[in-house]
């Protein structure tokens, strides 16, 4: 079965083919990242153009790429929540017109769920059960999977997610868009040690805050007024994040005694957390399994490859377009006949 993948819930465009026989046949993906640059972060409306304006030839350039004709896909899956409304609007209304146009099925897919299998893309996929933790721009969550569909919710952000909190930290530095990468190299000049930033809940079950880290920072500029401390503060900052990610993580594993963790989403990308992660997780028998690079930020293969995933197990949606920027993974546990 060859798969369409469609994913447009925020400022990527990332379309991808997957073939259950062959594997992924090829990807395209279009970052909107200097369309947002200027404004230090994401402007809904200007996203939802630009998907619609490079829908069309990303889709021409990846058939070429893939060498295949669009009668040969067999289904499309696109992103249906959680995300921007009208950057999922825009991707479900395409994908669904498409296999409509085709007389294939469609599948509106989790981006979350995206994001925690493509690491089972990989050449040394890990086996279920594991640990999931999550990280991105827009969630923070640790995430016991069982199978595909059998997640269990272990703890959550409750204000500021990891990625949200690193683009808020870099706006306050007058750091270009986006945060987390602008901020991971410029921690590389600095030391972690410098300033003795919170680690906020560390201590309360698998629940994450990154609000009052993000407002510690805040503080601190201030008192530096002018002091050039920046490479300090990023390290500084960057480190305590990654120590509470890796703690947590480290408590989940315990608590659920799962001897994998699967670590997925843009954040997963940083050195740092994986460096941590990599010392961490020996100290008590357990592995860490990443996806690839070009898989850590958000694209089509992931969503391709989840929507195949359902697929196989007899969901397809009905012409009805359906999207749910707010949409708890938990609502995935038990697959059915319909995502709906």
């Amino acid at each position: 079965m060859i798969v369409l993948g469609l994913e447009t819930s925020c400022d990527e465009t990332g379309l991808a083919l997957y073939d259950s026989e062959k594997g992924l046949l090829g990807q395209v993906l279009y970052t909107q990242m200097q369309l947002h640059a200027e404004y230090g972060g994401v402007v809904p409306e200007l996203a939802s153009r630009d998907h619609v304006r490079k829908m069309v030839p990303l889709l021409d350039r990846l058939l070429s790429q893939a060498n295949i004709q669009k009668q040969q896909i067999d289904a499309v899956a696109y992103t249906r929540g959680p995300g921007l409304m009208g950057a999922l609007m825009t991707g479900a209304l395409f994908g669904r017109t498409l296999a409509f146009a085709l007389n294939k099925p469609a599948i509106g897919v989790h981006h979350m769920e995206g994001h925690m299998l493509a690491p089972l893309l990989s050449e040394q996929p890990p086996a279920f059960p594991f640990v999931a933790l999550l990280v991105s721009g827009g969630h923070t969550q640790l995430m016991a999977a069982y199978g595909i569909g059998e997640y269990e919710m272990l703890g959550e952000s409750i204000d500021d997610a990891a990625g949200e909190a690193f683009d808020k930290v870099a706006k306050m530095m007058n750091l270009p868009y986006p945060g987390g990468p602008n901020i991971a190299k410029l921690a590389l000049q600095g030391n972690t040690k410098a300033f003795d930033f919170p680690r906020p809940m560390l201590h309360k079950g698998l629940v994450f805050s990154f609000s009052g880290l993000k407002t510690a920072v805040s503080v601190q500029l201030k008192k530096l007024d002018g002091e050039n401390r920046d490479a300090d503060i990023a390290a500084s900052f960057q480190e305590a994040i990654v120590d509470t990610l890796v703690k947590k993580s480290v408590n989940a594993l315990k608590q659920t005694g799962l001897k994998r963790l699967v670590i997925a989403g843009g954040v997963s990308a940083n050195v740092r957390l994986r460096e941590q992660l990599e010392q961490a997780l020996p100290k008590i028998k357990a592995e860490v399994f990443y996806a690839e690079p070009a898989l850590c930020t958000d694209n089509g293969a992931m969503i391709a490859f989840a929507g195949y995933q359902r697929l196989k197990q007899g969901a397809c949606d009905s012409l009805v377009v359906t999207t749910t920027p707010r949409w708890p993974m938990t609502d995935l546990n038990k697959p059915s006949n319909s995502l709906q």
